[in-house]
């Protein structure tokens, strides 16, 4: 069982990952840079927290297939540049401590996708 704190963190986690790559997209998109994986990222995160709000909170979730399972492999695909930020932030650092939450958020919507796909 997740705790109502850890909850909360994670979703804040993803939510604010939600917002940097929206960020992310509508600058390089008016620059006319290829915005294919920001979109794939931002997509896929969106799909995880509606994912995991619908497990902890019984919120509506209708997503197909394909939509869920592509979510899960891009947020599996970023899961080792985690772990590298992660090797080299100091201990004790903001940055350590962002990317611990990040990386918990992430393992729990893969694990929640996961779990609708069976």
């Amino acid at each position: 069982m997740i705790s109502s704190a850890d909850q909360a963190a994670s979703l804040d986690s993803l939510e604010s990952t939600y917002r940097k790559l929206s960020n992310a997209y509508e600058s390089m998109e008016v620059k006319g840079a290829n915005t294919t994986l920001v979109k794939k990222r931002r997509d896929a995160i969106k799909t995880a927290i509606d994912s995991l709000r619908s497990d902890w909170y019984g919120t509506g979730f209708s997503y197909e297939r394909d939509v869920i399972a592509t979510s899960q492999q891009t947020m599996e695909d970023i899961l080792p540049s985690i772990h590298k930020q992660l090797a080299k932030a100091k201990d004790g650092s903001s940055q350590l401590t962002l990317n611990e939450r990040r990386l918990t958020a992430l393992d729990l919507a893969i694990e929640s996708l996961k779990n609708r796909l069976g």
